[in-house]
């Protein structure tokens, strides 16, 4: 079986049905101590750092990642944290798109910033 990390995003432009609640649940197992929204259409998860560089660093290395797969998430920082937030625009709700960079997220943060 081919963990979500090692998968890579397909585009979506709308069209496709969002996860519902019991798909979007069993995706959140694969991951790290991420969160659902009450509406089940946003995972998000705070991150923390000692300082600010290293703060900065990794936001650096998520854009990289974000990039790399077209799927952007909305991200808060400060001095030493960072929340990462993931949902499909297109369907306004949760894809296999936000689990798959999420868990890219969560090799990088417990790999390199670990």
């Amino acid at each position: 079986m081919t963990t979500l990390s090692q998968k890579h995003c397909l585009p979506c432009e709308g069209g496709v049905p969002k996860l519902n609640q019991a798909a979007a649940a069993e995706q959140l197992k694969q991951l790290h101590d991420w969160q659902i929204n009450a509406d089940h259409t946003i995972i998000h998860k705070k991150f923390t750092f000692s300082n600010f560089d290293r703060t900065m660093a990794f936001i650096n290395a998520l854009a990289w990642i974000a990039h790399n797969e077209n799927h952007h998430p909305d991200v808060q920082f400060g001095y030493h944290y960072c929340v990462v937030s993931y949902t499909t625009h297109a369907i306004n709700g949760l894809s296999d798109n936000d689990f798959i960079c999420a868990a890219k997220i969560d090799q990088l943060a417990y790999g390199i910033f670990a």
